[in-house]
């Protein structure tokens, strides 16, 4: 499935800045070196990307849920803001080129985008575990993306 779905119109403030990269670092950089694998209550990835305009490699920790048969599903929320964050234009740009780390070991990962009728399914499991997630959906006008990695 491709990366298709587009930005919204209305939405809060994307998260970005000094802080976000600060807090990002932080957040990857103990989830690497303790091995855990959660934070403030929620599974947690370093997800690896490649920059599609810069080519340089990215790494954004993120909450993940599990998906059918050993996937993990990650969710482009960017806090409801009406754009999509980088990392989800990263991962359309290179889908076969992410790897995700948990507990400091790197998985590659195949990326595809969930729709239909799998993302709704998708997106009730994750609204009823993480209600922040739905939210995000009510401060933006564009369906927050879905996306499933899996292992390589």
């Amino acid at each position: 499935m491709s990366f298709t779905t587009p930005r919204g119109s209305r939405g809060g403030t994307p998260p970005r800045g000094p802080f976000v990269r600060f807090f990002n670092r932080i957040v990857s950089w103990r989830t690497r070196r303790s091995g855990r694998q959660s934070f403030m209550g929620m599974d947690v990835l370093v997800l690896h990307t490649i920059g599609r305009r810069s080519g340089e490699p990215r790494q954004t920790p993120l909450a993940w849920f599990p998906g059918p048969d050993g996937t993990r599903l990650v969710v482009a929320s960017a806090g409801g803001s009406a754009d999509h964050p980088a990392w989800y234009y990263n991962v359309a740009a290179h889908p076969d080129q992410v790897e995700v780390e948990i507990g400091g070991v790197r998985t590659p990962v195949t990326a595809d985008e969930l729709h239909g009728e799998e993302r709704a399914a998708a997106w009730t499991q994750i609204v009823a575990t993480t209600a922040q997630f739905g939210r995000y959906e009510q401060r933006t006008d564009r369906e927050i993306p879905v996306v499933r990695l899996t292992a390589r």
